[in-house]
């Protein structure tokens, strides 16, 4: 879901990492040992995108990465543990920071755009990625708990922007922020999961539009280049 206040401005709803510390493996001392482990990352991420979490196998990802099941236990103890790994390298992309806070200055239309996109344009290129992560969350409540707090924290920080834009008169005062900002993410979270993650669509251009639309038509923020005839 979209973010509209940048990472200095977490505050209480700091986000949290994808990934605990903890679960990423051995770290290499040697440069031999990082390009074995980043090898062993990069082959997971291909073997857990082309078979799914489930069906994938340590075996597997070994010889993409054309090294020993030996070498893999070296440095990861399970599959979960590479696949923590895996998340790790791909979260800052995954999961960009947000393009903004929303000042007496800024179009607030023009930031939610810019920032819609940001999100659709990271999620299409990690959709079997952030499929991934739904199918292991399903399955693993150490990850299904990560989701809950991510998007937990997402949504405060997009009701305080949405709280905000009331507070100076720019956005309908009659709609909850909390209640707003759990709404609109969702849509543009699921917007971007159905048309990247199932039907493998490309438009950005049109979502980003649409999404921008029903965000502003919602909030009182239509301006006359949106307005729908």
């Amino acid at each position: 879901m979209p973010a509209h206040e940048p990472e200095s401005e977490r505050g209480v709803d700091e986000i949290p990492d994808l990934v605990h510390a903890a679960r990423l493996g051995t770290q290499p001392q040697t440069a031999r040992g990082q390009r074995t482990r980043a090898a062993l990352i990069t082959a997971a991420r291909t073997v857990f995108e082309r078979d799914g979490y489930v069906d994938s196998r340590l075996v597997d990802i070994a010889a993409e990465a054309k090294c020993s099941i030996g070498s893999f236990y070296t440095w990861f103890d399970s599959k979960d543990e590479v696949f923590a790994a895996v998340l790790h390298e791909a979260q800052s992309d995954m999961l960009h920071p947000g393009t903004g806070r929303i000042e007496a200055t800024d179009d607030p239309v023009a930031i939610i755009a810019a920032s819609n996109r940001a999100y659709f344009e990271a999620y299409r290129r990690n959709a079997r990625l952030n499929l991934l992560l739904q199918q292991v969350a399903a399955v693993d409540p150490r990850f299904r708990e990560m989701r809950r707090a991510r998007s937990a924290a997402f949504v405060n920080r997009n009701a305080r922007a949405i709280s905000d834009l009331q507070q100076r008169g720019l956005a309908d005062r009659g709609v909850d922020a909390s209640m707003a900002a759990k709404a609109l993410s969702g849509m543009v979270a699921r917007l971007a999961h159905d048309v990247f993650a199932f039907e493998g669509g490309d438009h950005v251009d049109e979502l980003v539009e649409t999404a921008t639309r029903l965000w502003t038509n919602a909030l009182g923020l239509t301006t006359p280049e949106l307005r729908v005839d």
